[in-house]
């Protein structure tokens, strides 16, 4: 069975293609088509776009993330195999009836995350491979809700369209694709060592990966984020303001806003410290 290291470019799953080896590293970028977030290096836009094998205008995330993966890759002398979706600005528009995701609805980590990598092992491998995901020793809770997702064969299965019936519908198939594996709850590695571990290499990390406004982020994370990522941040209460029903909002409940968020005075200091890995939101791959 190939294996293949899951990569989201923060410093856990790094740490896994750094001391972790596997057949194949693989990366799922997460795009906009909005100019406002244009990634300024020309050259570096073109790398990304040869990686990913389309225009490459900018990402929701902060643009240190492609930094990361591109030293991430020289530090392991391994290739990092990058793949992209559709963009944010498709998801949100049109393509799911125009309704925001939010955390009773995450259809975005599946779009933008799962469907790029389940299309690029379709390709490339096409039989159950092992998925090395990062969640650290004390996130037994993240591992355990994967593993309650098995099959009869202890295999993830990924529902897709592989045709079109007489009437015109899709066919949908569930394809057996993926056993999860969690290296660093085997090997009961915490944050602790993971932060010891990067100081001293020449790879650079964002200040937090994942989109800049994550809808799993505390309130005031993301004040906080729409400070230091103001172009981005305001690319949310963008999204936010096109809706029809006031209650579709990236908070699910609807009694808060992004640009509520954004305007909202701070009563006290933030440290980066202030914030930790719960905070900070997560795809769930």
């Amino acid at each position: 069975m190939k294996t293949i290291n899951s990569l989201s470019g923060g410093k856990t799953s790094s740490y896994i293609a750094a001391n972790y080896p596997a057949d194949y590293n693989i990366f799922s970028l997460v795009r906009t088509n909005d100019k406002k977030c244009l990634v300024p290096d020309a050259k570096i836009r073109q790398i990304v776009s040869d990686k990913i094998g389309t225009e490459f205008i900018g990402t929701l995330e902060e643009d240190t993330i492609i930094y990361t993966m591109l030293d991430l890759e020289q530090f392991i002398g391994q290739k990092i195999d990058w793949v992209s979706g559709i963009t944010f600005d498709e998801v949100v528009n049109g393509k799911f009836g125009g309704v925001l995701p939010n955390k009773l609805r995450r259809y975005c980590t599946t779009q933008m995350k799962l469907v790029p990598i389940f299309n690029w092992w379709e390709k490339n491998i096409n039989k159950p491979v092992e998925m090395r995901i990062g969640f650290r020793a004390n996130e037994m809770n993240r591992a355990n809700n994967s593993l309650e997702k098995l099959n009869k064969n202890g295999l993830l299965e990924f529902k897709t369209i592989i045709g079109k019936s007489k009437n015109g519908r899709n066919k949908w198939k569930n394809i057996e694709w993926q056993k999860p594996e969690f290296p660093l709850i085997n090997d009961a590695i915490f944050k602790d060592t993971i932060e010891e571990f990067w100081k001293d290499k020449p790879v650079r990390f964002a200040y937090m990966n994942n989109c800049v406004g994550c809808f799993n982020r505390n309130e005031m994370l993301l004040k906080y984020m729409s400070l230091k990522e103001p172009i981005k941040f305001q690319w949310f209460i963008e999204q936010e303001k096109k809706r029809i029903k006031k209650y579709d909002t990236w908070k699910q409940s609807g009694h808060i806003t992004y640009e509520q968020i954004k305007n909202h005075k701070l009563q006290l200091d933030l440290f980066d410290e202030d914030f930790n890995e719960c905070d900070s939101g997560y795809c769930g791959l």
